[in-house]
Formats: structure tokens, sequence, C-alpha cells
């Protein structure tokens, strides 16, 4: 997939694991994987010993539309079998039902990008909070639009007040630190306008 609404972060997602290098990653909402492999790649190119989960029933909803078979979730798995064997996992289930998979304060990274309500996403975070580390991170897709009933925007502009990174291309990606911010990233963060621009533009 290198066309989909994700393709324009798939830079700074592959930057990011490399450097940060999570020992856990954990995604919630796949699809066809954009994100998810540009994480497995990551992990793969850099040796790091981490583990991708990607958590995801593959039907669908009302955002996306429903998928109609399992051709998707097919596709997915060929891939992360074949590239990333022992890196990448699929968690076919809804989000509630994979928390008991993952021990409290064990996802160094947390990509948020199921369904798009406002409800929803709130759910989705406020469920899966107890489960980041600490200076764990929260990656937020969508946090730009605001069509129909999207409502990602609302609860980024809540949780905002944390240290943050916004990307505002690619129908936006919020990087949050709501448990603290890692030592590296704070210098980063004192120029994250330069850092923004780089991915953007490719300055």
């Amino acid at each position: 997939m290198t066309n989909g609404a994700w393709s324009g972060h798939r830079r700074f997602a592959y930057d990011l694991v490399r450097f940060a290098k999570p020992r856990l990653i954990a995604e919630l909402g796949t699809l066809y994987g954009t994100s998810f492999f540009s994480f497995c790649q990551a992990v793969k190119d850099g040796n790091l010993p981490a583990r991708c989960f990607a958590v995801d029933t593959w039907q669908g909803d009302p955002h996306t539309g429903y998928y109609g078979g399992d051709h998707i979730y097919e596709a997915v798995q060929t891939v992360t079998l074949r590239e990333f064997p022992g890196i990448g996992y699929l968690v076919r289930s809804n989000f509630d039902q994979a928390l008991a998979g993952f021990p409290d304060g064990s996802v160094d990274l947390l990509h948020i990008d199921g369904y798009h309500t406002y409800e929803a996403v709130l759910h989705d975070y406020t469920t899966w909070y107890p489960k980041l580390a600490e200076n764990g991170i929260v990656l937020f897709h969508d946090i730009v639009v605001r069509l129909g009933d999207f409502g990602v925007y609302r609860l980024w502009e809540r949780l905002s007040e944390h240290p943050h990174l916004e990307f505002p291309h690619s129908n936006g990606l919020g990087v949050l630190f709501p448990k603290g911010c890692p030592p590296a990233f704070r210098a980063v963060l004192e120029h994250k306008d330069e850092l923004v621009a780089h991915y953007i533009h490719g300055t």
C-alpha cells in the first residue's frame, strides 16, 4: 500500500523506531499494513530486539468500509511471515479483547488508528494507557481530519498539553509523550519546527 493516507508518514515512522529503539510496539488498526511494515522494517534493519504487534479485526468499520472477506488480512499476514519473521505478529481481535495479552507498562510505542469517532479514539486511548511504558510514545493518525463524525482532532486538542510533535500532512500525525519525555527527545522537541519541516518537505 503506497498511496494511502499513512504513506506520507512512513519515513518518520521508520526513523522514530530506529531512534527510540522501542522494545514492544503495538498498533491498533492496521488495514493494509503501511505503518506496521514501516515499524517492522526499522526493527529489521536496525537489528533491534523488538517485537511489533498489529491488532485489528480486518473486518472494517463505518469509516473504512467493511472488507467482505479475509483477503486483506491474508495479504498482510503473507508479507509479515515472509519479510518479518520473529518481528511482526498479527493479533486478529478487537482492541479490548487484545488488552489481556499486553502487561501493564509494557508498550513502548503505541499507534492508535482505529475507528475515528471521538468516543472511539478516547476509549482506545483510555483503555490502552495503562499498557504504556514510562516515557512511552503514542501516535495518533488523522488529527487534522474534520469530516463527518471524525473526532481524533478533538482528543488531540485535549492531549496536546503534554510534550508532543504534530505533522499536518497526510491527514495529520500526532506524536505524544503522555508519561514523560525520554531524555533523547528533549533536544528534538526544542527544534520540532525544523523536524516537522524536514519530514514534510524533505529538507
